[in-house]
């Protein structure tokens, strides 16, 4: 984690926690660091933004600092994260930058990097930018004359990104009915245009952005509105999305919510029928559920497990040659396709699989029973002391020798706060709960417990 950057961006409240002045100095660093890397090329910066009030200012102050650095700056507009890391690598941009704070309320923001080739861009050269803006490096030469970047429109872009999406497909949608919730957030347009160009009967929710209502009240972080609208209007299935649409979670037609662990069971279950799950391997974070885990085995496909974050996953897939990876919140990453979590092309994904093997939704999800979890933040004085006291070790260990291979029990550092995560999944929340209790028990009986939050 740096100063500003996080594992999904420079995240926090717009005008506040980030101001226009951050993004005009991102832009600023981005525009001549390529510049100097160009042996004269001409540099081009590719920009898309969420629904949030605040993402023109973004955008505004973003392409300000790019331009006056020498670089275009290339508008896509409204559009995705996926579609910006697609862009970036087919159009042959020298970056990418999505204005969005994701599932977060709309008085947030936030700005995401993607290296040229749609991926997150290195911790390395994050850290040059935050020195640049914390004034830790000489200010940056301003281009001048006929050397000043231009500001182009590039809303095609968002066109060519629909039409890739329709091309993975290879079965219709013909009168398939499917709900989309969009979160009023950047697939508003982009999921209708896709699952009508496929042939979906395509109902659509939550697709009237104001700059305020993004997230509120719906999409993939509250999906209570379509689950209760599937089932009112007999659909066959949902998909919710997120505010910048990398993730997405499912409704079968009973109006069950179908989580990332199981979109991700049910694609790569599928895919080793047909011989493609290449490596044979999911890959998840360490959150992910037991349930999960449990039927992996049973169907003799082998699993790894990241620290928590699809960026993590991401560099797991990368690094071994996966094709499938995510995490439980629905951020799924189809690495044939994309190099970031994409909730459209995941809704996509699914859909490929009800075709071919025609079966709804609920029965393809009902082999992978997700086990009970609680989970509890318990502040302490030292995360790193809590985890090695012998006390605590103890009370895991006991724990896990009780749960055998019918449940698990897990600690987590937060990466920001003094908090420690107890998690604990079994076959009962009872269950669930005496083993994460007797967990923070040990944390007091050693002196590290400062509080149960």
């Amino acid at each position: 984690m740096g100063r500003y950057f996080g594992t999904d961006g420079f995240r926090g409240r717009a005008g506040v926690d980030l101001t226009a002045e951050h993004a005009f100095k991102i832009g600023r660093f981005l525009g001549w660091y390529y510049s100097n890397e160009s042996d004269g090329k001409e540099v081009r910066i590719v920009i898309g933004k969420d629904t949030r009030r605040s993402s023109y200012t973004f955008e505004n102050a973003l392409a300000s600092g790019i331009t006056s650095s020498g670089a275009d700056a290339y508008l896509l507009h409204v559009t995705t994260t996926p579609c910006v890391s697609f862009i970036t690598r087919t159009e042959n941009f020298d970056c990418g930058v999505m204005i969005s704070a994701s599932h977060n309320p709309f008085y947030d923001n936030g700005i995401k990097l993607l290296n040229g080739i749609g991926e997150k861009m290195d911790d390395e050269l994050l850290e040059k930018i935050e020195d640049y803006i914390d004034g830790l490096v000489p200010e940056l030469p301003y281009a001048h004359d006929e050397k000043i970047g231009k500001t182009i429109d590039f809303y095609s872009g968002r066109n060519r990104y629909i039409g890739y999406l329709t091309t993975i497909a290879t079965t219709p949608f013909d009168n398939r009915k499917v709900a989309l919730d969009c979160a009023n957030g950047s697939s508003w347009m982009i999921g209708r245009a896709v699952f009508d160009a496929l042939g979906a009967k395509t109902y659509v929710i939550n697709n009237e952005p104001d700059g305020t209502n993004i997230n509120t009240d719906c999409g993939s972080t509250h999906i209570e509105g379509l689950r209760k609208y599937v089932v009112e209007n007999g659909l066959e299935v949902g998909f919710a999305y997120d505010g910048d649409a990398d993730r997405c979670l499912a409704v079968d037609e009973l109006g069950n919510v179908v989580n990332g662990d199981q979109i991700m069971y049910i694609v790569a279950k599928q895919l080793k029928s047909k011989g493609q799950l290449i490596n044979n391997t999911v890959v998840t974070t360490v959150m992910s559920n037991f349930g999960l885990y449990k039927v992996l085995d049973e169907l003799g496909i082998d699993y790894e497990k990241t620290a928590v974050g699809d960026r993590y996953v991401y560099e797991n897939m990368k690094e071994n040659g996966h094709i499938i990876g995510g995490e439980q919140s629905g951020h799924i990453i189809f690495r044939k396709y994309a190099h970031t979590g994409d909730g459209i092309l995941t809704s996509v994904m699914l859909m490929e699989v009800m075709n071919e093997t025609q079966l709804p939704l609920s029965a393809l999800a009902s082999g992978c029973v997700m086990y009970p979890q609680v989970l509890k933040n318990v502040e302490v004085d030292d995360k790193d002391a809590t985890l090695e006291d012998e006390k605590v070790k103890a009370a895991v260990e006991e724990c896990t020798e009780l749960l055998g291979d019918t449940g698990r029990v897990l600690l987590r550092k937060s990466g920001t706060e003094p908090v420690l995560r107890v998690m604990s999944e079994a076959k009962s929340h009872e269950e669930c709960e005496k083993h994460v209790d007797h967990i923070i028990d040990a944390m007091k009986w050693s002196g590290h417990l400062v509080k149960v939050r």
